[in-house]
């Protein structure tokens, strides 16, 4: 039999309805020529149900690999074209797949594609267009929670959310897929800049709709969550920023906390959630440093990738920062998140 063109992966950790609505949803879309992979990453088959499904195959872990090594254990079983990821609290639209496919066939030079993600529980409100980036590696959702229509127009963005996007095999295997390290949230700003140090684009497909329970898993605001955001942007600027940006991280650093404990004082943003879920502002400090000591003592191994990369770039450092500029969010606008 031939190959598929897409080969979509959902790791699950939960199972449960959210993803058997989600496979419900797949299986709805008006473009066939794809496979459903589900990566159960929960130790304890939380996907069995959906084995005696013909058209979903099951990969079971014996405990949970994190996002980025599902993703990639999938991938190298495939032979599509295409590798699209899926959060198994995402539900897509009966066009998404035909919007991303078209979208990333249209020009070889796009090795990325971003979906138009909706808030689940607010249609009219997104969740993400695609992903902007502050100067010390803090990746956001471009648009959160702004209006649907606000973003109608196909163009080329920064970097796709990992919840829903579509990455060219080719890509993946030039660029050495998804960094496990990651364990959770950040992997996919490094490999898409990682693939843009490479020469690859990324295209905002706004027909590619999908609604989103936003950090269902996880959690908005929590101490994993706070954790691996924080120490992963770290592993992303050792990894892939110039050098000569080093310097002023720490800088930019300083301001977005100054931001959300400004924030945090009047009852808003993610510290403030942090505060309400019955945490301290002292365990959140306690936490970002606790991530900056992993990102130093993984310092060797992410030096050795960080080599890799450049060996293969064809960004140079005033590109990099033009890149920067051109998809910048603010602290600001980090907090109001």
């Amino acid at each position: 039999m031939p190959h598929p063109l897409v080969t979509v992966v959902i790791p699950t950790l939960n199972g449960g309805e959210s993803l058997a609505r989600c496979v419900a949803c797949l299986q709805e879309q008006n473009f066939k020529d794809f496979e459903i992979v589900i990566v159960d990453n929960s130790g304890s088959a939380v996907a069995a149900a959906l084995r005696g499904n013909a058209a979903v195959r099951v990969i079971e872990n014996n405990e949970n690999v994190g996002f980025g090594a599902a993703v990639n254990q999938a991938a190298e079983k495939s032979q599509a074209v295409y590798i699209a990821t899926l959060n198994d609290d995402a539900y897509p639209h009966p066009d998404w797949l035909a919007a991303l496919a078209a979208a990333c066939r249209d020009d070889p030079s796009v090795g990325m594609c971003a979906s138009r993600i909706r808030l689940a529980n607010d249609p009219r409100r997104l969740d993400s267009a695609g992903l902007a980036i502050y100067p010390d590696g803090t990746t956001k959702q471009r648009g959160h929670r702004a209006p649907v229509g606000d973003y109608e127009h196909r163009e080329d963005v920064l970097l796709p959310s990992g919840c829903a996007a579509l990455f060219r095999r080719a890509m993946l295997g030039q660029v050495g897929g998804f960094d496990a390290d990651y364990f959770l949230y950040g992997e996919e700003s490094d490999l898409g800049l990682r693939a843009r140090h490479a020469g690859w684009r990324c295209v905002y497909a706004p027909g590619a709709v999908v609604d989103h329970d936003y950090s269902k898993s996880a959690g908005r605001a929590s101490r994993l969550k706070a954790y691996y955001v924080e120490r992963n942007r770290l592993f992303t600027v050792i990894k892939d920023f110039p050098v000569l940006l080093w310097p002023l991280v720490p800088y930019y650093s300083l301001w977005r906390y100054a931001h959300h404990a400004a924030a945090a004082l009047t009852g808003r943003g993610l510290a403030s959630e942090f505060e309400q879920g019955g945490e301290s502002a002292w365990r959140l400090a306690g936490i970002v440093v606790s991530a900056h000591w992993g990102a130093f003592k993984a310092l060797p191994q992410l030096l050795r990738k960080r080599r890799a990369i450049r060996r293969r770039t064809t960004l140079g450092a005033l590109a990099f920062c033009k890149l920067m500029r051109r998809y910048s969010i603010s602290a600001a606008e980090i907090t109001s998140q």
